[in-house]
């Protein structure tokens, strides 16, 4: 390629063509331009279909015989999902939180008033919607519908409607991260004429 270096009225200085001289050898100046010219007859977007990228591909038998590989060393050392006692524990863990969902979504019910507290948020309040698993996240999931625009959504997610409100209204939360209690409400005093 060749680099040339133009002024900030673009305008031609020079060649940048000394291989080995700092950029700071140049009469470079704030607002300067170096333009370059690719000479590698590369077009532009050539590389960007990776169809037409040549790639080295093994299948996953012989890639199962080879002894230097990431998945025989997994393997060796009894690591990831090759550690049967951790993938078994894993499993256990998964059940048992599921379980501690399952139980806290049971005590609450649809048409409560809740008030959700995060670190770092406002203290929302709103009404509980939907209990229930869902298919956009594994586990059981309370829709609430804010009392102010907090949300994310109208009660639907990826397609699926679960409950209707207004747009922006709607939030999905873990069982654990809401209370369900007598709470009013807010008002603040946004109808009120002056």
């Amino acid at each position: 390629m060749d680099l040339q270096l133009y002024s900030t009225e673009n305008s031609f200085i020079q060649n940048l063509d000394q291989d080995d001289a700092l950029l700071g050898s140049y009469p470079v100046d704030d607002g300067c331009r170096i333009h370059v010219i690719d000479k590698s007859g590369a077009n532009i977007g050539e590389f960007e279909d990776l169809s037409r990228v040549e790639k080295y591909e093994i299948s996953q038998d012989d890639y199962e015989k080879r002894s230097d590989s990431v998945r025989s060393f997994l393997k060796r050392n009894k690591l990831g999902k090759f550690n049967q006692e951790e993938a078994a524990q894993n499993a256990a863990e998964q059940q048992r939180k599921l379980e501690v969902e399952r139980l806290a979504a049971e005590s609450i019910t649809p048409g409560s008033r809740c008030e959700v507290r995060a670190a770092g948020q406002p203290t929302k309040r709103g009404v509980v919607m939907y209990v229930g698993l869902t298919d956009f996240k594994p586990g059981y999931w309370v829709g609430v519908q804010y009392d102010e625009p907090y949300g994310k959504h109208d009660g639907s997610v990826d397609g699926k409607r679960y409950f209707t409100c207004s747009p922006k209204y709607g939030a999905f939360l873990k069982p654990q991260n809401l209370t369900v209690g007598d709470f009013p409400e807010e008002d603040f005093g946004l109808d009120d004429e002056m």
